[in-house]
């Protein structure tokens, strides 16, 4: 049985919620955050990163959203909520796959880091990181509109990868989507899933 290693309050949830949603079996270990460090010594035992998500399938182990979400997809799964080669939605589905940790979830975390330095407040390089976060979002809120799904009509492992930003990420790092509908409507219909509900029950963010 395929084990999830996860890091409370983090990217890791992902899996579980993939996991709940293709119906798989799997064993859970939650390992609380530290306030010294981001990861306990028991996970970095596991992953010489100590970093979250990884998970062990018999002698694999595995690190990286992105590369865990395809490995359950087309190892356990038969390639259900992928989208095959031939079809049309294929390249779009493949981008946002890719775009999540790529290119918005850096830029995110830039964003982060700086809103937890005071003497970075006012400077010139937040506020280009800021603009550049409204930029991708409302490129995000535009390509939504072709939806209802990132890759289209259908909920694939490209929208597990892609609502962590819209969701959890936003307990940390405040973001008004009130200009966003698109986005704002995302992130209802993901909320509506009863695997992504018992996920969140499961593996969800603790916010203290």
């Amino acid at each position: 049985m395929l084990t999830i290693y996860h890091l409370e309050t983090s990217r890791s949830e992902r899996i579980v919620w993939l996991m709940e949603e293709l119906g798989l079996e799997y064993k859970l270990e939650i390992f609380p955050r530290e306030t010294s460090a981001a990861a306990p010594a028991p996970l970095k035992s596991i992953h010489g990163l100590g970093k979250a998500p990884v998970i062990r399938d018999g002698e694999v182990v595995l690190a990286e959203s992105g590369a865990i979400v395809e490995y359950i997809v087309y190892r356990h799964a038969g390639g259900r909520l992928a989208v095959p080669p031939d079809d049309p939605s294929y390249a779009r589905y493949l981008y946002w796959l890719h775009f999540a940790e790529g290119s918005l979830m850096s830029l995110m975390l830039i964003a982060l880091v700086l809103s937890r330095v005071p003497e970075a407040r006012t400077s010139p390089v937040t506020a280009r990181i800021g603009a550049r976060v409204q930029q991708m979002l409302a490129f995000v809120d535009t390509e939504l509109g072709n939806g209802p799904w990132f890759a289209g009509t259908a909920f694939t492992a490209a929208d597990v990868m892609m609502a962590f930003p819209f969701t959890t990420m936003r307990h940390f790092l405040d973001v008004d989507m009130a200009p966003y509908p698109n986005l704002v409507a995302y992130v209802e219909r993901v909320a509506a899933r009863p695997a992504y509900q018992k996920a969140m029950r499961l593996a969800g963010p603790i916010t203290r």
